[in-house]
């Protein structure tokens, strides 16, 4: 893959997606990333079902 097709994913990503850094104590993150891998999931893919099952979880009970 040359430049233009970098460029191309680059603009796509800016356009599709949000970055949001998250920071865990040491060791933490080797422990999400072997949660994530048992799960056959990549470790964005389990940090955002996580978020996403949590703000379900959330918005039913309160709708309680």
């Amino acid at each position: 893959m040359g430049k233009t097709s970098n460029a191309a994913k680059d603009k796509w990503n800016a356009a599709a997606y949000e970055d949001i850094r998250l920071r865990v104590r040491r060791g933490m993150k080797s422990e999400i990333q072997s949660a994530a891998t048992a799960r056959g999931e990549s470790l964005n893919g389990f940090i955002n079902r996580a978020i996403a099952e949590t703000m379900e979880r959330e918005n039913a009970a309160q709708e309680e």
